[in-house]
């Protein structure tokens, strides 16, 4: 028989703690300085130091110090310093007016110049060179830069959607109610109940073949909501190379989206 205090126990009972987060700058072996998270998290068990897309990121329980913390990030620096490595960007330079850079799109890296304006917007140079050209006014923020950076890759993909969805739609039981971009953490795309889908923007940075692959895999969902095999038979009528594409993001996929976040910010 349940106890009639029970009730009260769980009214009484004391709060989980929330996790707590903070940054920090870690001077790493080499004299770089990098920014690192560090999350004090009541559901932790031991010390836990990770590096993903998003950056470096150091887990604490709550019964260690932070002192025990700073011991266990000194101890591993070599290790960290190894890890962000992976994650280079090459050939990638902050958004700095002025500084000439290259930005990626469709698997190449493309040359970028600065040009003064009364607008901040990217877009190709009108010479045909495949240049990349930013135009800002002098006083544009970093936040205005990153803007125009996402609208111009949003702007990008919407063309390459618009180039391949018509191939498809004739052999569909229906057309995707609407598609929009996204910054992903994981995904690369998703296809809700009301036939809405969702790409990561990160795919306008891969080669077009991928990006292709992914949208084919998203459309067959609206003939097979699983990833049966009778899924995958789809898939494979209309992307016989699907296998090749996936090895392709298990390779860069990482890449792709930490170069996404390098220049437009954090996912939503």
């Amino acid at each position: 028989m349940p106890s009639p205090l029970r009730p009260l126990a769980r009214l009484f009972a004391p709060k989980p703690r929330t996790v707590e987060r903070e940054t920090l700058d870690i001077e790493l072996p080499d004299g770089r300085t990098v920014a690192l998270q560090r999350v004090r998290d009541p559901r932790a068990r031991r010390m836990k130091l990770s590096v993903d897309e998003r950056g470096a990121r150091l887990t604490v329980p709550l019964r260690a110090s932070l002192a025990t913390a700073d011991r266990f990030l000194a101890e591993h620096r070599g290790w960290l310093a190894a890890q962000l490595e992976r994650f280079a960007i090459d050939g990638l330079s902050s958004l700095e007016p002025g500084v000439d850079a290259f930005l990626p799109l469709r698997g190449t890296a493309h040359s970028m110049r600065w040009q003064p304006g009364r607008f901040t917007r990217l877009d190709h140079a009108d010479d045909g060179s495949g240049d990349l050209v930013f135009t800002h006014p002098a006083r544009a923020g970093d936040s205005a830069l990153r803007r125009a950076v996402r609208d111009f890759y949003e702007a990008q993909g919407r063309a390459d959607v618009g180039r391949w969805l018509p191939r498809y739609l004739p052999a569909l039981p229906r057309a995707p109610r609407r598609v929009t971009f996204k910054i992903m953490s994981s995904q690369w795309g998703s296809l809700a109940p009301d036939g809405s889908m969702a790409l990561d923007l990160a795919l306008v940075l891969a080669r077009p073949s991928a990006f292709e692959y992914v949208l084919v895999h998203e459309l067959c969902h609206l003939i097979h909501a699983d990833h049966s095999r009778s899924f995958w038979r789809e898939v494979e009528a209309r992307c016989p190379d699907w296998r090749d594409e996936r090895e392709y993001f298990h390779a860069e996929g990482r890449r792709l989206k930490a170069t996404l976040r390098a220049l437009c910010g954090k996912a939503g």
